[in-house]
């Protein structure tokens, strides 16, 4: 069964740094975009940021803009996100995401064009 896998959640300090990587198991997605979520209890999956499959495009979702950057590396199968001047409000649990679509579209901000899911990575900012 192909799966995501991600890594690097963890406990930090207010302004701190993470970098989540996310590998899939099974196969490869070197021609997927990918994307990373996350969830807090209670709350709907929110989007973060979004890589296209040759890296050339990203998007953020404005709370995390200029503060976290995604990026992929196609040679090892990984995207990543480095998360810096972390917040006490972005503790939740993060998912990675890829999907078969091919084209860039503004839908790549919900929930319902990925395909393929990890089952997520905590990570909690304390204040």
């Amino acid at each position: 069964q192909v799966q995501l896998v991600e890594s690097g959640g963890g406990l930090v300090q207010a302004g701190g740094s993470l970098r989540l990587s996310c590998a899939p198991s099974g196969r490869t997605f070197n021609s997927y975009h990918q994307a990373w979520f996350r969830q807090t209890p209670g709350k709907e999956r929110e989007f973060v940021a979004a890589i296209s499959w040759s890296a050339d495009r990203q998007y953020y979702a404005e709370s995390v803009k200029g503060r976290f950057t995604i990026s992929r590396d196609n040679t090892k199968n990984t995207a990543y996100l480095q998360m810096n001047s972390l917040k006490p409000e972005d503790t939740a649990i993060y998912y990675c995401a890829a999907t078969t679509t091919k084209e860039w579209v503004i839908e790549l901000v919900t929930t319902a064009l990925y395909d393929y899911w990890g089952q997520g990575t905590q990570v909690t900012v304390s204040s």
